[in-house]
């Protein structure tokens, strides 16, 4: 048999080939075949993470709107609470200073009275003070002349029989 020939080449080729293709069987296409499942679960499994992280990122995102949107309704709230807070004390001193007021000018009105009962009081004192000086003093003009004596004195008993 001839090594060089054509015929020789096909046939050292395929048995050659065979030969190679029983080794990689037995020795490489197990571990080739392993490390491609090992690539393709790892795959998957990151796939599989990535996709529990999306929906845990959906989840924490819900509960974020959720809780912003309980602080904005707790901020409307206490915004709210105090606006009421500010209008009642705003009230109650309107109230208050009403009632303040009130008060001030009934002391007022009181102070104002007892003010004019003095002076009224003061000016009865005077008139009366006065009053009695001018009588005394026609009295004494009056009584120093006898003709107007007597005619006082019968002007008196004429009244007296009057009354």
């Amino acid at each position: 048999m001839n090594l060089t020939a054509p015929e020789s080449l096909i046939f050292w080729t395929t048995i050659i080939f065979f030969v190679f293709f029983l080794l990689l069987r037995k020795f490489a296409w197990k571990p080739i075949l392993g490390a491609v499942k090992g690539r393709e679960e790892s795959i998957n499994n990151a796939l599989a993470s990535a996709e529990s992280a999306r929906r845990e990122m959906q989840n924490l995102t819900a509960d974020n709107e959720r809780i912003l949107q309980e602080a904005r309704i707790e901020r409307d709230n206490m915004l709210k609470e105090a606006r009421e807070m500010k209008e009642k004390m705003v009230a109650d001193s309107k109230k208050e200073a009403q009632i303040q007021g009130e008060r001030m000018i009934s002391q007022a009105k009181i102070a104002i009275e007892a003010e004019k009962n003095a002076a009224m009081a003061e000016l009865k004192t005077q008139v009366s003070t006065l009053s009695l000086s001018i009588a005394e003093k026609l009295l004494k003009d009056e009584l120093s002349n006898k003709e107007a004596q007597a005619k006082l004195i019968e002007n008196m008993l004429g009244d007296v029989k009057l009354n």
